[in-house]
Parts: C-alpha cells; sequence; structure tokens
C-alpha cells in the first residue's frame, strides 16, 4: 500500500470527539439508579432457605412436645399453642417468601417511618398501662393487645433499629469516622431504643439492642474510642438501676440467684438444669420429658432449649446449635457478599441480632449467665415474634438474589 493509498484511507476513518464524549460525563453522574420493585427472576441462597425451614420444622416439634402437658392442664385442650403457632408459621413462611422477591432497597424509604411507629408503639406501652390494650404479665407491661393479635413492640424496634443503623451507615460511609456524623446520630437513635424499652422493665430486649446497636456501628467504620463513653453511660446506667432505683430490684434478686441456682428461690433455674443433666448423652426420647410435667415453668418459652437437651440428649442439642450456627454463618456469608453498603450491614444486623438471642437464651438455660428472659428463635411460643423473625429472614433471603454467590 502506498503513501496516498495510506493517506486517503486515514481521510475515511471517523475522527475521535472528546469534547462532545466529555459532555457526556455530567449527564451520567447525575443519572439515578433504579431498582425493581420484585427481583423474581434471581435465584434466591438455597443453603439458607433450607436451614430457615429444618430450623422452623424442628421448632414446632419440640414446642408441640414441650408444651402439651401445660396446655392440657391449663386450658384444657394439648393442642392449644401448636395450632396457634403452626398458624403463625405457614403465614409467616408466605410472608417470607413475598418478602425475599421485594428489592431490599425500597427499604430505604420504610427506614425513618418505621422508627416513628416504633417509638410511638413503645410509649404506648407506657402511657396505657393497666388499660384493656396494656395489661401485665407476671408484673410486665410488654406487650400491646389489639383483640386479634397481641405483640411486644421490642420486637419491631429491634427489626427498626437494624434498619436506621443500616441506612444511615450506608449514606455516611466515607464519614463514618467521625464524632459528629459517624457517632453521634447513631448513639442518639440507639440512646431512644434502649430508654424507651428499659423504662418498660424489659432488661433482656435492652442487652439484644444495646448489642445489635454497638456492632454494627463497629462494623460501619466508629472509632473503638468514642464506645468508651457508650461504655461509660452503660455502666453508670445499669449500677443505678441495680442499686439506686427500686423499680430494678428483681434484678439484683436473679443475680443472686444465678451465683445459687439451687436454692429455694432459683426454681426455674434449678428445674432448667436438671432436665439438661437428665438428657445425658442420648435423651430419655422425644415426648419424654418429666421436667414439662409442671415442674419447669412455661417449658414453651425461654427454657425450651431444657426440654430439648431432656428429650434429646447432648447429641441432639449439638445438631440443633450446629444448625444454628451454619444460619449464622450463611446470614454473614451473603450479606458481606451483597452488592451495596445498605445491603450488608441490613443482612448482618438481622443475623446477629438472631446470633444474639440464640447464644443468651443457651447461656440461660444453661445458667452461664443470669435469667434475663430471651426466647430462643424458631423454638419459642409466640406467633408474632415468629412472624417477624421470618419477615426478617424473607430480607436476609432478597439480599441473596441480588448478591455476588453461586446460586444453587
Amino acid at each position: 500500500m502506498n503513501t496516498a493509498e495510506r493517506t486517503a484511507r486515514g481521510l475515511r476513518r471517523v475522527p475521535a470527539m472528546p469534547a462532545e464524549t466529555s459532555s457526556l460525563e455530567p449527564e451520567k453522574k447525575r443519572r439515578r439508579i433504579k431498582y425493581n420493585i420484585f427481583t423474581i427472576g434471581a435465584g434466591m441462597d438455597m443453603p439458607l432457605f433450607f436451614l430457615i425451614l429444618i430450623l422452623l420444622a424442628i421448632g414446632l416439634v419440640m414446642l408441640f412436645s414441650a408444651s402439651y402437658a401445660y396446655c392440657y392442664f391449663y386450658f384444657g385442650n394439648s393442642y392449644f399453642f401448636i395450632q396457634r403457632q403452626a398458624m403463625f408459621a405457614i403465614a409467616g413462611v408466605v410472608v417470607m417468601l413475598l418478602v425475599s422477591t421485594f428489592d431490599y432497597h425500597h427499604f430505604h424509604k420504610f427506614a425513618w417511618p418505621l422508627f416513628g411507629v416504633a417509638v410511638l408503639l413503645l410509649l404506648m406501652v407506657l402511657a396505657f398501662k393497666d388499660t384493656a390494650i396494656v395489661q401485665p404479665k407476671n408484673g410486665a407491661y410488654r406487650w400491646i393487645n389489639l383483640g386479634f393479635v397481641e405483640f411486644q413492640p421490642s420486637e419491631i424496634a429491634k427489626f427498626s433499629m437494624i434498619l436506621v443503623f443500616a441506612h444511615m451507615i450506608s449514606q455516611r460511609v466515607p464519614k463514618m469516622g467521625t464524632f459528629k456524623e459517624g457517632f453521634l446520630p447513631f448513639a442518639g437513635v440507639l440512646c431512644v431504643f434502649a430508654g424507651l424499652v428499659i423504662a418498660e422493665k424489659h432488661m433482656s430486649a435492652t442487652i439484644i439492642i444495646a448489642l445489635i446497636g454497638l456492632i454494627m456501628m463497629f462494623i460501619g467504620g466508629v472509632k473503638v474510642r468514642y464506645f468508651i463513653i457508650i461504655f461509660g453511660l452503660g455502666v453508670a446506667g445499669v449500677l443505678y438501676l441495680l442499686f439506686m432505683s427500686g423499680d430494678y430490684g428483681h434484678s439484683l434478686d436473679r443475680i443472686t440467684d444465678w451465683l445459687d441456682p439451687f436454692s429455694s428461690s432459683a426454681w426455674q433455674t434449678c428445674q432448667s438444669l436438671y432436665a439438661i443433666g437428665s438428657g445425658q448423652l442420648l435423651g430419655l426420647g422425644l415426648g419424654q420429658s418429666r421436667q414439662k410435667y409442671l415442674y419447669l415453668p412455661e417449658p414453651h418459652n425461654d427454657f425450651i432449649f431444657a426440654i430439648v437437651c431432656e428429650e434429646l440428649g447432648f447429641v441432639g442439642a449439638l445438631i440443633i446449635i450446629l444448625l444454628f450456627g451454619l444460619l449464622i454463618w450463611r446470614g454473614i456469608y451473603v450479606s458481606l457478599r451483597a452488592k451495596d453498603k445498605f445491603g450488608t450491614m441490613l443482612g448482618l444486623g438481622i443475623t446477629f441480632q438472631i446470633g444474639i438471642q440464640i447464644v443468651l437464651n443457651i447461656c440461660v438455660v444453661t445458667n452461664t449467665v443470669p435469667n434475663t428472659g430471651i426466647s430462643l428463635p424458631f423454638f419459642s411460643y409466640g406467633g408474632t415474634a415468629l412472624l417477624i423473625l421470618l419477615f426478617e429472614m424473607g430480607v436476609l433471603l432478597q439480599i441473596s438474589r441480588s448478591a455476588n454467590i453461586v446460586k444453587t
């Protein structure tokens, strides 16, 4: 090819237009990312999904086994609790599957409205004590009764705080190391929730909310030195409530019972330890517990794991603990592979909430920590609590749909 032909061919090429290309850049930057409302086409994480269903099924079986004697004595119907729990479980699975198709990015819009609803419900508990909608249970005011449903606002507050923290962290990533933007707003939200819940004398929920908030703040990037402020305020508050306020004397009694679990005042803890010891290696057999026959108070609630140990033994209890561990591991795995900070923090918050409740419940049942009245996820009786739990599992499954993991 001679020089003339190369010159003519070069003239036919379309020259680059850097000026026009650069003029398009601001338009690209201004373009907002749009998210789909539904993401049915994306596959959810099947290991996480099956772990949820397995734990739910085992939990229903153990709830019936632990509760039928109690229900027959107090209600004349051995199936009283399991019928209600099964209905909420079915509804919860439907809700879980529906939520798993709803793009989690839209939860940004609900962060502060849900915060307002949660605060309002917590205030209602305090404002309407000894009325038709707020009646005491075992001396505590924690439930709102609407006639057709009864629930604890603290359960809504847990998810609300997780959502608000995930929303705020995702918007403040470069500023999370500062005091004004990265610490103060989160400490304010945490103090609002913890203050309202502790006013209900709900120490266990306060502990869970505080731990979730602190963990999310730490993972989100808040500097460690700022936690000294919260730690100091927390210690001062606990000491005041225990020793200066007469409303929390029962907490000191629980510490005393923890130190001497076989005393006459520590009946529940004592019977729990008897149940665990009776199970030995392989257990007495499914349905063969003796402590559930009105020895262990309310075996269907906070101390259901003691019945699990008695009937299934060390081996059965260990298998259930391993299943819980796999659930937590899978939740963390999915959350860390989310495509944005909001998904990561939302998934981790939900996962840590469940993990904290599992660890604290088992520690209470085994008298490792003082009795704080914490339910065991998927196992303890409580229809609305199970419904909220399965809703949160739906959010976690939705995060898995868009996570960078291999779908199976």
